[in-house]
């Protein structure tokens, strides 16, 4: 559960000095346009609920007009005939004239003062008697100071526990949200309709990188998937009364094209040198198991086990989704790891992912005569294709490749339907 700062006063105010009680007296300050601005102090200080700092003030953005004092002769010439009837001076020996007020700010100071003393009053019960609210009293201050808590405050908390491969699409999401709210939004503004206009809003505006270029499909659904998981999370954490997000429909995701290798250009490359061993061992890895890059990159040899008459697994955290997985691995990917070490030592120990790298990867997949765009990631396409080629179902992938949705397998055996079609039409007869 993610707990934020709220913006309401109505949280449980923390005395410094706990074997105190907390007076709560209401105070004067002179400011411009002859008037005293009303301010609480309290002591001993308190923890104030939004900034968490020690204060002994809080000022009230309420104000009282003050009776003025002038010279008589320079009051009578200024004094406008409508003001006389409102106005009493007083003569005071050897001083100046004293303006009494007029009715109306006489009012003024009355309905003020009692308004202050309030919200005095409120300050006072929360730190000194927070037994005198009901259970649905509190119940009620509860949801009104959810309510009144920084949407995007909570959004960035989220943000910030995203330390995995997609916290860049996080950040970017987070950016093109303050950038529509202009950095304020609320719990209790967030409805349908805001999540509606925000959604048209990643549809049509300007991507961040250039303002010629508008955001593309993936990056909205992407963002907006962001968005999503926030108002999923919050209705878990109590802060929207209503789940939201089951009422809000996704951003298509745009196909894209997933190159991969068949069975006979793996092979190739089996047969092909790389000036990377280290790199082509993880690559063929990944196209024997589907891991990606980064889960690769970081397996440990405590991670890898052998179970009498079931073979060998890897059991590891996924790096982009958390999840702990226990996937049986075939013996001709266990002989890829090389010679065991230690428990905590990598088993690629030195695998990186850099433009150099990359080089080399390139290389090799030329070398193999292969004139497809491979990268590293395609080793895990590969890996999924040739197991829904190969008649393995369709849900028993998407668990080895550890998709949290089926809808994302379902990508690949698009590609394989693709396949067979092309392979129908390589049969051509002289009609």
């Amino acid at each position: 559960m993610v707990r934020i700062r709220s913006e309401n006063l109505d949280r449980q105010i923390i005395a410094i000095d706990q074997n105190m009680a907390i007076k709560v007296k209401l105070r004067l300050k002179s400011i411009s346009g002859n008037r005293h601005s009303l301010y609480l102090d309290f002591y001993p200080p308190i923890l104030h609920p939004l900034t968490n700092n020690k204060t002994r003030r809080e000022f009230l953005n309420l104000f009282l007009y003050n009776e003025i004092e002038v010279e008589e002769q320079k009051y009578l010439d200024e004094m406008g005939n409508e003001q006389k009837r409102f106005v009493n001076v007083l003569t005071r020996k050897g001083g100046p004239k004293k303006i009494k007020l007029n009715p109306i700010d006489k009012k003024h100071n009355l309905e003020t003062y009692k308004l202050a003393e309030q919200i005095r009053q409120k300050w006072d019960n929360q730190v000194n008697k927070p037994e005198i609210y009901t259970g649905y009293e509190k119940a009620q201050l509860k949801i009104k100071e959810r309510e009144n808590a920084s949407f995007l405050e909570y959004f960035q908390q989220l943000m910030d526990q995203r330390k995995s491969s997609n916290h860049d699409n996080w950040v970017s999401a987070y950016n093109y949200l303050k950038a529509f709210t202009g950095g304020k939004l609320r719990f209790a503004d967030v409805d349908e309709k805001f999540c509606n206009d925000f959604k048209y809003y990643l549809c049509t505006t300007d991507s961040n990188r250039s303002s010629k270029v508008k955001l593309s499909q993936n990056s909205t659904f992407s963002y907006f998937n962001k968005f999503k998981a926030t108002l999923k999370q919050a209705y878990k954490d109590g802060y929207l009364s209503h789940d939201i997000n089951v009422r809000i429909d996704r951003i298509k995701e745009a196909e894209t094209q997933r190159n991969f290798l068949t069975l006979e250009e793996l092979n190739n490359l089996i047969k092909k040198e790389c000036k990377n061993p280290l790199l082509k061992n993880a690559a063929l890895f990944s196209a024997l198991t589907g891991l990606r890059f980064g889960d690769i990159a970081k397996l440990v040899w405590a991670e890898v086990e052998y179970i009498q008459d079931n073979g060998y697994f890897i059991q590891f955290k996924q790096q982009k989704t958390n999840g702990v997985e226990m996937m049986p691995i075939s013996d001709q990917a266990y002989s890829l790891l090389g010679q065991r070490k230690e428990a905590a030592h990598k088993v690629f120990d030195g695998l990186t992912y850099s433009a150099y790298s990359n080089k080399h990867l390139a290389n090799w997949i030329g070398l193999a005569g292969i004139t497809k765009n491979i990268t590293f990631h395609c080793f895990r396409h590969t890996f999924a294709t040739l197991q829904l080629s190969k008649g393995t179902d369709i849900y028993t992938v998407s668990k080895m490749l550890g998709h949290r949705d089926l809808r994302t397998t379902q990508v690949y055996a698009k590609i394989i339907d693709q396949t067979k079609r092309d392979a129908s039409n390589k049969i051509r007869l002289n009609f």
